[in-house]
C-alpha cells in the first residue's frame, strides 16, 4: 500500500506534465508508471529523479541497455524492492532478456548474497591482491 495518495490529475502541474511528456518521449510509450505518478507529489523530486534515471538508464554508454536493466534487477533484489524487481524485469524482458538469462541472473544474485553473508559473517581480512590501492600501484 502506498504511503501517499496518488494524485488522479498530476499533469495539471505544468512541471509534472513536462516530465511525464519527456518520459513518454524517451520511452516511446504513452504509459507513465506508478513510480513517476507517486513522485509527482513533489515536482522537484520528480524532475531530479527522472533526470538521473534518464541520464543513467536511457543514455547510451559503455553498458548496453539490457545489462543496465539486469544490474538494476540485482540491486533491487538486494534491496528487497518488489516494485523495482517487477518493473525492471519487465523492462529487461522488453530489451530481450531470455528466460535462461533471467534464471542465470537469479542464480548469480543468490550466490552473491550467500557468499557476501559468509564473508561478512567470517569478517575475512582482504587479500592484498584485491586491494584497489595495491593493484593500482603495482
Amino acid at each position: 500500500m502506498s504511503t501517499i495518495a496518488l494524485n488522479p490529475n498530476p499533469e495539471e502541474n505544468p512541471r509534472v506534465k513536462a516530465v511525464f511528456d519527456d518520459i513518454r518521449a524517451t520511452r516511446k510509450t504513452d504509459f507513465v508508471n506508478n513510480m513517476w505518478r507517486a513522485l509527482a507529489f513533489d515536482a522537484t523530486l520528480l524532475e531530479n529523479t527522472w533526470a538521473e534515471v534518464k541520464e543513467v538508464m536511457a543514455t547510451p554508454s559503455s553498458l548496453d541497455p539490457l545489462t543496465k536493466e539486469m544490474i538494476y534487477i540485482a540491486v533491487s533484489v538486494a534491496n528487497s524492492c518488489s516494485y523495482c524487481i517487477h518493473s525492471h524485469t519487465a523492462a529487461a524482458k522488453a530489451k530481450g532478456m531470455t528466460s535462461e538469462q533471467h534464471a542465470e541472473l537469479l542464480t548469480i544474485i543468490s550466490l552473491a548474497a550467500k557468499t557476501n553473508h559468509l564473508a561478512n559473517g567470517l569478517q575475512l581480512p582482504l587479500d592484498s591482491v584485491f586491494d584497489a590501492n595495491s593493484v593500482a600501484q603495482a
